[in-house]
């Protein structure tokens, strides 16, 4: 029986190592990788059916990893496996050629599901967004413009590459509280209120491409 070659793609390696538990027998997990440039190199070598990808990366985020795996032609079905439960970040993942999105905390049996799916040709979309999704696809695209100081860009590309805040303050050598300060800043001058919809304008910014 010819299984399905998978790709895992997340920088939190205790996460990548359960997945690769949960599917092993279901699909062939040809590898896992940790940012999204170690992605595109494992799918340009390893050629997978399908690749189950964090949104939030290091170096490369997983949705301008996308972009440019349509650009090159691979022709993998990508799933997002995100903590971020945002109709409108999900939106874009579609937008940009996603062919699934499931959140971390329903995975197990509903990404062998998801799995299941985009290998039949359809697309997957958790329950828990479907609603919220189809009302944005039907809205008008809009996003506010915003300046941000330099130290604001680099605060932003670091949350949109999941880091946390203590990990953020090193990285800059800033204070937490700085570090914190820059980040309540730029949602209440983006008018937001999650960090979901922070990685989406940074996303948008191009911020996690490098």
């Amino acid at each position: 029986m010819h299984l399905a070659k998978v790709l895992l793609a997340d920088d939190h390696v205790i996460m990548a190592e359960g997945l690769a538990t949960l599917l092993n027998g279901h699909v062939d997990v040809v590898g896992t990788v940790g940012d999204g440039r170690q992605l595109l190199e494992a799918a340009r070598e390893l050629r997978p059916d399908v690749i189950v990808a964090d949104i939030a990366m290091p170096v490369l985020s997983g949705l301008e990893a996308l972009r440019r795996l349509k650009a090159e032609r691979i022709d993998a079905k990508v799933i997002f496996l995100t903590m971020h439960a945002d109709a409108q970040l999900a939106t874009e993942a579609l937008r940009a050629g996603a062919s699934g999105y499931v959140l971390k905390h329903s995975a197990g049996e509903e990404l062998i599901r998801a799995i299941d799916e985009v290998l039949a040709g359809r697309v997957y979309l958790t329950p828990l967004l479907t609603k919220d999704v189809i009302t944005t696809l039907t809205e008008p695209t809009s996003q506010p413009v915003v300046r941000l100081t330099p130290r604001q860009r680099e605060v932003l590309r670091l949350i949109a590459e999941g880091r946390r805040m203590k990990e953020i303050a090193a990285t800059l050598q800033l204070s937490t509280r700085t570090v914190e300060t820059h980040k309540y800043e730029m949602m209440r001058a983006l008018g937001v209120d999650s960090t979901a919809a922070l990685v989406r304008y940074a996303i948008q910014l191009g911020l996690v491409a490098r």
